[in-house]
């Protein structure tokens, strides 16, 4: 007897994969060719990472940056985010339908908008981010998948090549007028990476910390940090 899968659609599988609890981030800096894997033992920030199916390899980015990382489960309320007193939150990748896990992130991700914080998303992460932002999402016939994924660069005139896993993508006639596109698919022109105008938020659809393989995009992680510590000395709680 067969049975005939439903597909992704409207499946919200990021709370299959998430964090039960609250853990703060110990592990190593990305493997360097001369010093292999080493411990962070400077923390200058601190970025709550919501975690709808977060990589290590973006933890051990943050970790090369000098930050402290608490990740928090994909449904942690945007009242105990607050009380970690993040300099800045992360919207880790993750599978399955952003429109279902949306349902209960969506809310949350508004309010931390609404309170100033530099985000910064991926993959899962953006998708959700443009649903918080007013955009709308759809499954991809195919998806993007595999390394070598040209992306055109609109804030520097540049083309980067990247990783991509995703089978949904944000609607590019939905985008509200204060989002703009940063990076659109040399592919199929679908939009790549998105930021709000008047805020520091800004998200990519494909994976900037992919190793091996190609790190034109680590500028993204660097922007991230740079945007914190523009916002490090406003007050917000």
């Amino acid at each position: 007897m067969t049975t005939k899968w439903s597909g992704l659609k409207n499946l919200d599988l990021a709370k299959e994969v998430t964090t039960k609890k609250n853990y703060l981030w110990k592990g190593f800096k990305t493997w360097k060719k001369q010093t292999g894997y080493q411990k962070n033992k400077r923390k200058s920030f601190h970025v709550v990472a919501i975690d709808y199916g977060i990589k290590k390899n973006i933890l051990r980015y943050f970790s090369d940056f000098k930050c402290k990382v608490t990740v928090v489960p994909c449904n942690a309320s945007y009242e105990k985010i607050l009380l970690l007193k993040p300099d800045g939150i992360f919207l880790s990748n993750g599978p399955g339908d952003p429109a279902a896990t949306g349902k209960y992130a969506i809310g949350v991700i508004k309010n931390l908008i609404k309170n100033n914080f530099p985000i910064f998303g991926i993959c899962l992460g953006h998708q959700l981010l443009g649903l918080a932002l007013g955009a709308k999402t759809k499954k991809m016939k195919l998806g993007h998948r595999g390394a070598n994924h040209p992306v055109k660069n609109f804030i520097n005139d540049s083309v980067e090549i990247t990783s991509q896993n995703h089978g949904f993508e944000i609607v590019k006639e939905s985008l509200p007028r204060n989002l703009e596109i940063t990076h659109k698919s040399l592919f199929d022109g679908g939009i790549e990476g998105i930021r709000l105008k008047n805020k520091p938020v800004f998200s990519v659809q494909y994976h900037p910390e992919s190793n091996p393989g190609p790190q034109d995009s680590v500028y993204l992680f660097r922007e991230f940090i740079n945007n914190i510590k523009k916002n490090a000395k406003k007050k917000r709680y």
